[in-house]
């Protein structure tokens, strides 16, 4: 049977949690790496690369307010620091200099981490009959995985 947010049990809502705060975690660090590779990205493939960099920090930075309100909707904490973040996070921060193709590589391993994690949230979901929050999970997988083969395509 489906459950709705407050149908759950309080165990499956604290899993649920966690598994959506790490998904907030990992995207609101990859939206900054996006971000920081959009303000100084150079050479011969700038305006792409600045463009693409764009409109996946924007999407990103739409995401972790879906996700982190969807824990929310379940009456849990939604992890809100930047050090939190950073902390729990698999996808790691750079602060650096970096060519346009390691840019594009480090993205696309923050894109790839992302979408894992994010299947990872919708079985946990899924384990517990919360459709909704199993939805939410495959759809931000999917733009994930989109994003991974732009980046990918880059590097052929």
């Amino acid at each position: 049977m489906t459950q709705t947010a407050a149908n759950l049990s309080p165990s499956d809502k604290e899993a649920i949690a966690e598994a959506l705060n790490q998904c907030v975690a990992e995207t609101a660090v990859t939206t900054m790496l996006a971000q920081n590779f959009h303000w100084n990205v150079k050479g011969m493939g700038f305006g792409p690369l600045h463009a693409m960099f764009q409109t996946i920090y924007e999407d990103h930075f739409i995401a972790q307010d879906d996700l982190a309100e969807r824990v929310r909707a379940l009456d849990m904490h939604a992890e809100g620091t930047l050090a939190g973040m950073i902390k729990r996070s698999k996808v790691a921060e750079f602060d650096g200099k970096a060519t346009d193709k390691e840019m594009i590589k480090m993205l696309l391993d923050a894109q790839e981490t992302t979408a894992a994690t994010l299947a990872g949230a919708g079985a946990v979901a899924a384990n517990a009959n919360d459709t909704l929050t199993e939805d939410l999970c495959i759809e931000r997988g999917l733009a994930h995985e989109k994003f991974a083969w732009f980046l990918r395509s880059h590097l052929a």
